[in-house]
């Protein structure tokens, strides 16, 4: 496995144990294969100005992308120009005192309470002395960022227990240098840096990039189409997007490739028999009649869809279906007993998508839920050029499985580390002893996909990381190859003197999902947050070329727009 940047290198070696802790967050970014697409542009103005995409995928600024920011500082690198601010001192660890709340807004402004979302408890900060190991499974899902920017963009907050930190960095695309060959499906890229965000603290980023994969290569694929035409689904966001988004897709698909469509209201019908896309014509005008009205039988349309996916299973090829629906199940089996309808499929290598649209009754829960249980993705497509994006840009990311069952375990040696925690993935903690456990779901890795996981920790008092050899944590990764039963393990020590000075000496792509998982805390209300510092967010964003792409002046705009209905 290829590793680059002040850091080390995952392989198959083993390695010690640590010897020693700190304040570190860790990173993980995975970026996976690409390939050719067909010619796609976007239609329409964006609801935040948005991204718009060429013919080969990337991003064009065009009189539908406009971008607003009220950043005005000149972009400049180096140390200086990113040494922390002044700051109140950190928040002491648990058993002392709790952490300080961040400011909240003066007047609540949160989306509406239609809508479902799980409420699921932040990771505080561990004791290294009593659990010095953090392990969960990698998530590759972008649907809260995208919610967020639809609620902000409607100018509200969005709703705190619907902010998942790790999919608001997981949305951009990273620069980490490609796998040079090896066999392995990842690159690995480690890096450290004191904290910008937290005195005294410290970021740790494995930013792990997927091997390209020509689209040429990938296996022919079977997709059922599940559209939810309940009557809910008539605004404006919701029917005619999918409708727009689907219409997309036929461009960026393969001759070979077939395209079912099942509906599903009051009762499912088979709209159309898996049809192979060189038929466009007729797989568009399937998709052209799609029209809204009755209640809503989830289950009943996934058992259809799954059935025709199970008679059109092709061999050594990919079998997925993809559910596209606000989330409102409320008719017919539900809960346990539908989860284990999708596991059953997934056993038979019948795979789940789930594609949000639409607000007012959503159902942020269930959506990610199904595609959790379903070994597939989860994305909240909020206007046409998210369409473009989910549904052709990273269309290789979302079919094209690189790894699966991908865990992380990252052991801090208490000599060095005082306390940690995970910054996000707080639905996908794992027991330690999952982590050996093959028979343990975790995360599919797709071509083109990026993800990054941060740990944030606190070194010992009197350990000077800039002159200690010793170890700082030993970081592992665990994952089965595509078709495969067994997991295979890479492994590292990372090296206390092995890190960056000082924050600003860190790459654009530490820098700027620092930033982000502040932004997101931010959102979330987190304890960890140490107020609603939006322009030291904005200051770190404009310093990276990241900052300068068209999702980067759009991330600068929702900043300004947060700030501004927070106070």
């Amino acid at each position: 496995m290829a590793v680059n940047s002040r850091a080390g290198a995952i392989d198959t070696r083993a390695c010690g144990r640590p010897h020693s802790p700190t304040l570190f967050i860790l990173c993980l970014a995975l970026a996976g294969c690409g390939g050719e697409s067909a010619t796609y542009v976007a239609r329409g103005p964006s609801p935040t100005g948005g991204v718009a995409y060429s013919g080969d995928g990337s991003e064009v600024e065009s009189d539908e992308a406009v971008y607003a920011s009220s950043d005005t500082e000149s972009v400049s690198t180096g140390a200086a120009a990113e040494e922390s601010p002044s700051r109140p001192p950190p928040s002491p660890p648990p058993g002392v005192q709790p952490a300080p709340a961040a400011q909240m807004p003066t007047t609540p402004s949160e989306s509406g309470g239609g809508e479902t979302y799980a409420d699921t408890r932040e990771n505080g900060l561990m004791d290294t002395r009593q659990d010095a190991m953090s392990t969960f499974s990698l998530d590759v899902d972008t649907a809260s960022y995208t919610l967020a920017r639809s609620d902000l963009t409607a100018g509200r907050l969005p709703r705190p227990e619907g902010v998942r930190v790790e999919e608001w960095i997981n949305f951009f695309r990273y620069d980490d240098p490609a796998p040079t060959g090896g066999g392995e499906p990842f690159a690995v890229r480690v890096e450290s840096a004191p904290s910008y965000f937290g005195q005294a603290r410290h970021l740790l980023r494995v930013a792990v990039r997927a091997q390209e994969i020509p689209a040429a290569q990938r296996p022919a694929a079977n997709l059922v189409f599940l559209v939810d035409v309940s009557g809910s689904m008539g605004e404006a966001n919701k029917l005619p997007l999918v409708q727009h988004a689907l219409s997309q897709l036929v461009n960026s698909l393969r001759p070979d490739d077939t395209i079912g469509i099942v509906v599903y209201a009051g009762r499912q019908a088979t709209l159309l028999m898996p049809t192979a896309v060189s038929h466009r014509g007729e797989v568009l005008a399937a998709i052209e009649s799609l029209t809204s009205g009755g209640s809503t039988n989830g289950e009943g349309g996934i058992r259809a869809a799954y059935d025709l996916a199970a008679q059109h299973f092709r061999r050594g090829g990919i079998n997925r279906v993809v559910l596209c629906t606000d989330g409102d199940f409320n008719v017919g089996l539900t809960g346990d007993s539908l989860i284990h309808l999708i596991e059953q499929y997934r056993e038979r290598d019948i795979t789940l998508t789930t594609l949000g649209f639409g607000r007012g009754n959503y159902n942020d829960r269930d959506m990610e839920r199904l595609a959790d249980h379903g070994n597939g993705n989860y994305a909240y497509v909020d206007n046409r050029n998210e369409a473009l994006r989910v549904l052709a840009r990273d269309l290789s990311g979302t079919l094209q499985v690189v790894a699966k069952d991908v865990k992380v375990q990252v052991e801090f040696d208490p000599a060095v580390v005082s306390h940690f925690r995970l910054i996000g993935y707080d639905n996908r903690v794992l027991r330690h002893r999952d982590f050996e456990d093959d028979t343990v779901d975790a995360a599919e890795i797709g071509s083109g996909q990026f993800v990054t996981a941060l740990l944030e920790y606190e070194l010992q008092p009197g350990v000077d990381p800039q002159q200690d050899p010793r170890a700082l944590a030993e970081v592992r990764v665990r994952y089965k190859q595509p078709t495969g039963r067994r997991s295979q393990l890479l492994r590292q020590t990372f090296h206390l003197n092995e890190g960056h000075a000082q924050f600003g000496q860190g790459s654009d792509a530490f820098r700027f999902c620092a930033a982000v998982a502040e932004f997101a805390e931010i959102m979330r209300h987190s304890s960890h947050s140490e107020g609603a510092r939006f322009e030291d967010v904005r200051r770190v964003v404009s310093r990276t070329h990241f900052g300068q792409t068209p999702d980067g002046r759009e991330l600068s705009a929702l900043l300004t727009r947060a700030q501004s209905i927070w106070h």
